[in-house]
């Protein structure tokens, strides 16, 4: 079996934009997120840290590092899922988010599983 068989995440990304936390005049926009990580691997990984890359619409970049995610270090066995949400603030109707999550198979691997591009996007604003 190939090593990429045996250290696979799935990572699914939904954002939604938040009016009540978010004020224009101030560029303040705020969206929430929520993120399901399968693994489609066939080794259990547990989730030690994330890399965030946020993306406004000017091209301005934010990066986030930090251990595991709301607070959790979740372990996957295989076919396992998990979800969780968060949030983000940009200073502009549209932007986007990528990123990585840095894994520890069981057997002491480790690797990194990466999360797709998706779109931060005040609604009526992307046509």
């Amino acid at each position: 079996m190939s090593e990429s068989a045996k250290y696979r995440i799935k990572v699914e990304a939904a954002a939604e934009f938040i009016p009540g936390q978010s004020d224009p005049e101030t560029d303040r926009y705020v969206f929430s997120y929520r993120i399901t990580l399968t693994n489609t691997g066939t080794v259990a990984a547990q989730l030690i840290s994330r890399h965030w890359v946020i993306t406004d619409g000017t091209g301005k970049v934010q990066e986030v590092r930090g251990l595991g995610v709301v607070g959790e270090q979740p372990t996957l066995a295989p076919g396992q899922q998990y979800s969780y949400s968060s949030g983000s603030v940009i200073e502009t109707p549209v932007g986007t988010m990528q990123g990585s999550y840095q894994m520890t198979a069981e057997d002491g691997h480790r690797f990194d599983a990466e999360i797709p591009t998706f779109v931060l996007a005040m609604p009526r604003v992307l046509h």
